[in-house]
């Protein structure tokens, strides 16, 4: 890793220089994850790190490789440690350049890569010498935007969690497994939800018998995905919402993602589907961390809303969760009534923005008015259904 002042490669760029700021007891230098030995040096520090799963050393590499992304990583280091290492993409938004996790929307859960080791030192000045080095290394950026970190996570609070700017728009929702399957059951109305299970079941026998399914291979990763995104597109084009997942890249990213996580034993991200009479019918797609599975996403086909499929992949996927001695069945961001049938651990993740350039400032106040304004109209339960339903009806969908 480039030690302070020192002066780091870009690939990006002939001339270009990446600079290091040093003040009494703090030393950052900024690096681009395109080079292969920075990318080294990430992995080698997250094998100690506390990190979320989009700050993932794979989920990285195959964002990089899948997007060429304008990819930089800030180094904090304090008393001659490295602390903190933040991975970071530059993308053009509107008339702003913003420095966001990698994956943008993709990435939820984010925990910076950080040294487990010792208390919390980042402090305003550290933020304001994070500030100042971007700045130096990319006169260019407006923004730095790092949207919805946990508060904390295994037990350490993030470091920037003190400093938040706001909450994030939307919240998480998880299960507790931590007294097993069927404690969690005993809580949760587990008579009825056992009453269920087998009556889907018995719909599965009814539509010609079901397979449980998880990818082992490239060619079930590809089965899989392709299935994920037909189902995904559909649902947001019945619900009139922009589809994130339509970029060719961005499909070619979670293929890279979940093929190259095989090589892993655990697997860091896992696909799991359901297949009735012959039919994929449900996907979801995990990251597998210490002490949680977390549903990142998942799709249903639901043409035939007796089969459950979500929620019987949900119920199958608890329970591996429990085999494994997972602690937490994460549902990820955003607030569903399915969710609320199962949870009983509300997190609430928050953003940090820092403007680097005037035209920054007014990034920074349009974002921070934005991420408000959907928090108070998701906080309306009356307005947020009327919004979804006239969302409907603009789209024009009709099947």
């Amino acid at each position: 890793m480039v030690d302070t002042g020192a002066v780091a490669r870009n690939t990006r760029g002939s001339g270009s220089s990446v600079s290091g700021l040093k003040s009494a007891d703090v030393s950052i230098a900024i690096v681009c994850p395109a080079d292969t030995a920075a990318l080294a040096d990430y992995e080698i520090f997250c094998s100690t790190a506390l990190h979320g799963q989009a700050q993932h050393p794979l989920w990285l590499h195959a964002w990089i490789t899948a997007t060429n992304a304008d990819a930089l990583i800030a180094t904090i280091r304090h008393e001659g440690r490295t602390k903190l290492m933040v991975a970071m993409e530059v993308i053009k938004s509107g008339p702003f350049r913003v420095a966001r996790f990698m994956g943008g929307a993709h990435a939820n859960g984010n925990f910076v890569a950080t040294d487990p080791s010792g208390q919390n030192f980042v402090t305003a000045s550290v933020l304001t010498a994070l500030r100042e080095v971007v700045a130096q290394a990319r006169p260019d950026i407006d923004l730095i935007c790092l949207e919805r970190q946990l508060p904390d996570l295994l037990g350490m609070p993030n470091p920037f969690a003190q400093l938040a700017t706001v909450q994030s728009a939307n919240i998480a929702l998880a299960t507790d497994m931590s007294g097993g399957m069927d404690a969690m059951l005993a809580r949760m109305n587990g008579k009825r939800k056992r009453k269920k299970l087998r009556y889907t079941l018995n719909k599965f026998s009814e539509a010609g018998g079901h397979r449980w399914l998880e990818a082992s291979s490239a060619a079930d990763v590809e089965t899989l995905l392709s299935s994920f995104f037909e189902m995904k597109a559909l649902r947001f084009r019945q619900n009139g919402i922009p589809d994130p997942f339509s970029p060719m890249e961005v499909q070619s990213f979670f293929q890279t993602l979940f093929t190259q996580a095989l090589q892993q034993k655990p697997a860091p991200f896992v696909l799991h589907g359901l297949e009735v009479g012959g039919r994929i019918v449900g996907v979801n797609g995990y990251s597998i961390t210490q002490n949680s599975f977390v549903c990142e996403f998942c799709a249903i086909d639901d043409s035939e809303p007796s089969l459950s499929p979500g929620f019987y992949l949900d119920f199958v996927a608890m329970e591996k969760a429990c085999e494994q001695g997972k602690a937490i069945y994460d549902f990820s961001v955003g607030d569903d009534d399915y969710k609320r049938t199962w949870c009983d651990v509300q997190t609430q993740p928050f953003d940090l923005l820092l403007p680097l350039t005037v035209k920054g400032r007014l990034a920074y106040a349009g974002r921070l008015a934005r991420t408000r304004g959907i928090s108070a109209v998701k906080s309306n339960t009356r307005f947020w259904t009327l919004l979804k339903t006239l969302r409907k009806k603009v789209s024009g969908y009709t099947s």
